[in-house]
């Protein structure tokens, strides 16, 4: 009988359907699938180890190899070498998870991983990540929770496991009971069936042939149910090790925490419903009528969290609330690398303990007696908020970029604004009288200041106690960005008032904000930035109304005319009336002003802009004004001050406009559209604030301060 296809297809919508799955066949890896799922003997294993011995690397081994898998960058800051890990750019899922600004704690932390894997004694501790809110902590684990999963499916990352299989012998019954196959409940390395006594003279054979930075050492005997099955079938079989080898099948696991394999996540829940058996295994009741002990390892789940996560990473998340009986294990596993289970002799475990915890639990901590074990056995890494304005802007550009954000624009400098609040929030007032906070972050971001250097800028960190651990958090910008996106303001683009407007109606309700001094510090840094603002649209409308590259080559010209008839002593051809005069001393000054020369500096700025084109000139080159940034932006202002009356943007305040200042508008507008990022509406809204601006007769200049 065949089958009819459901009403509403066709012949047409089957083949599309087959040609899907044709589609699907071919993304298939079948060889990938096989080398991904690879099983073989105990021999085939050693004889796979000893050509790849990294496939028995430690927990440290492993995580500090793979990051640095994905590769470095370094770069100079303050004098000093930084080396950026590629892996913290989440090169998983297109940077979802990326971390910003964090170079120098991300290199402590794989300073960290490193020291551990050569065996250097901080493999012997706990990882502690302590930060403010949001300041990214559990991001860093997540990332490296997901690198091992990632890295276990390559070639490079591959690792091994084992199960113990019945092989159809009945007689073995007492031992496997119903059960064909028992998979190590732990995960553990094959190397580790090798008996003690003999596995060094086995790893040694492998080690003399690879660096002594990347030894492998395999310490510690199986998990209980291994040792059980192990010992049973030597008795079984009078001690051939041949045979009972047959029963063991070696295959290669992949970490994943979904799987609860090689990946496990420890929260403080309540206390009563909580106890130590979620990390180290309980009794499995239903199997103790089968094996008829509670204290036969078959009648035990190895499956708390330690148990699933060897050979990988385990996270406590917020780590020092944990109940004080939870301590006794950490310590165990940390410093003998070792656990406890209940009515079991001490098992042995190889992974990475990563805790994370805020400061208000690490004070708490730090002046707790009874904790004072853990803190001699715990490695800080502090991972405070970003204090560098354009690593800060990365975050907000990451969620509110153009292929996130669909159906409203952001206007240009919307992301920035939001960004420079929450790092002026973040930082510590200077303690040079000269110098704002404003400034400070400025400097922090590489902007050059007069009168600071590099050692300036390292000495105004040094001075600072607890600067990034204070301050607004990514999350808050990011719920008040979110706020803004979806209000329904009647316009399609959402400007920086718009913003900082809504930051700061959130400020009275924020649950961080302990004091009235605090809220006023907030509250008046958000009018810091939108000062800012104002001074940096206003220099954009002013480089966008003075874009004219023709009239400023004309005055540049002009300039160049008369600076070299007054430093050479000449007279200029008046091109209008054919008759030499004297340089236009007031043409010169007007432009000099622009850039803040004084009467007294003119000569000398006027023989270097002759002696830089004179040296141009000796090497064949053309002086071009853009190549001098100073006379470049003299001239801008200058040509702007020149257009602006006949452009009349204050006509825009009114309302009335004529058609000749109307298509002058227009030119500017097009040019904040195609040079800044704007759209027509967002571009209008600027215009129209600008045009406010000058209508109150506030033109200052954003680099000299002057009107």
């Amino acid at each position: 009988m065949t089958t009819q296809p459901p009403v509403g297809t066709s012949g047409a919508g089957s083949g599309n359907g087959n040609d899907l799955l044709s589609v699907l066949m071919g993304l298939h890896d079948v060889r990938g699938y096989q080398d991904l799922n690879w099983d073989g003997s105990f021999g085939q294993y050693l004889t796979l180890f000893a050509g790849n011995p990294k496939v028995a690397r430690s927990a440290f081994q492993r995580i500090y190899d793979m990051i640095l898998s994905h590769g470095t960058e370094e770069y100079y800051e303050y004098k000093k070498k930084i080396t950026r890990y590629r892996f913290f750019s989440d090169p998983f899922t297109h940077g979802h998870d990326a971390i910003f600004g964090l170079d120098i704690p991300l290199m402590k932390l794989v300073n960290f991983f490193q020291s551990a894997a050569r065996r250097y004694g901080t493999e012997r501790r706990i990882l502690l990540l302590h930060g403010p809110v949001g300041s990214a902590k559990s991001t860093v684990v997540r990332l490296l929770k997901k690198g091992l999963e990632q890295y276990s499916r390559t070639a490079e990352g591959a690792l091994y496991s084992f199960s113990w299989h019945k092989n159809g012998c009945e007689e073995l019954r007492a031992i496997f009971g119903q059960a064909e196959e028992i998979p190590c409940p732990m995960h553990e390395d094959p190397i580790k069936l090798i008996q003690p006594e003999h596995r060094g003279r086995v790893l040694a054979s492998v080690n003399e042939r690879i660096p002594e930075s990347e030894q492998i050492v395999i310490e510690g005997d199986l998990c209980p149910p291994c040792r059980y099955i192990y010992r049973e079938l030597q008795n079984h079989y009078n001690g051939d090790l041949g045979k009972v080898l047959d029963h063991i099948r070696v295959r290669r696991i992949h970490l994943s925490e979904k799987d609860r394999v090689g990946v496990g996540t420890f929260q403080p829940k309540d206390e009563k419903n909580q106890d130590s058996t979620e990390l180290t295994g309980d009794i499995n009741y239903r199997k103790i009528a089968e094996y008829g002990s509670d204290s036969d390892p078959r009648a035990f789940n190895f499956d708390g969290e330690f148990n699933i996560a060897n050979r990988g990473l385990i996270e406590f998340v917020e780590i020092l609330k944990l109940d004080v009986a939870f301590l006794y294990d950490l310590l165990g596993a940390s410093q003998e690398h070792k656990i406890k289970p209940k009515k079991f002799a001490q098992t042995d475990i190889d992974l990475i303990i990563i805790g994370h915890t805020n400061e208000p639990e690490y004070r708490k901590f730090q002046n707790n007696e009874y904790m004072e074990a853990l803190r001699d056995r715990t490695v800080k890494i502090d991972i405070p908020y970003i204090t560098k304005l354009h690593e800060e802007i990365k975050i907000y550009e990451k969620d509110y970029g153009k292929d996130r954000i669909r159906g409203r624009h952001i206007a240009p400098h919307t992301l920035e604004m939001a960004a420079m609040w929450a790092v002026l929030t973040r930082l510590e007032e200077p303690k040079k009288a000269n110098l704002t906070v404003m400034q400070k972050m400025k400097l922090y971001d590489g902007k050059s200041l007069p009168g600071f250097t590099e050692d300036n800028v390292k000495e105004l960190r040094k001075e600072t106690s607890n600067e990034g651990f204070g301050g607004i958090s990514p999350r808050y910008i990011q719920d008040k960005i979110s706020n803004t996106l979806v209000m329904d303001t009647g316009h399609n683009s959402i400007n920086p008032f718009m913003v900082l407007n809504e930051l700061e109606s959130g400020l009275r309700h924020h649950s961080l904000i302990k004091t009235d001094d605090e809220y006023k510090r907030f509250v008046d840094q958000l009018n810091v930035v939108r000062e800012e603002y104002e001074d940096i649209v206003k220099n954009e409308v002013q480089r966008a109304i003075s874009a004219d590259e023709e009239a400023i080559n004309r005055l540049c010209a002009n300039y160049i005319d008369n600076v070299k008839a007054y430093t050479q002593k000449e007279r200029v051809r008046n091109p209008y009336t054919g008759r030499d005069e004297e340089p236009d001393e007031r043409l010169m000054r007007s432009i000099e002003e622009k850039i803040d020369i004084p009467e007294s500096r003119k000569d000398d700025f006027r023989r270097e802009i002759m002696n830089y084109i004179g040296a141009l000139a000796v090497e064949g080159k053309q002086f071009y004004y853009k190549t001098n940034e100073r006379l470049h932006k003299a001239l801008e202002l200058k040509l702007f001050e020149d257009q602006k009356d006949t452009i009349k943007l204050t006509t825009l305040v009114s309302g009335v406009v004529d058609q000749s200042t109307q298509e002058k508008i227009d030119i500017v507008k097009a040019r904040l559209v195609k040079n800044y990022g704007y759209t027509e509406e967002s571009a209008t809204d600027v215009l129209q604030f600008v045009a406010s601006i000058f209508a109150r007769g506030d033109i200052k200049d954003r680099s000299t301060g002057k009107a």
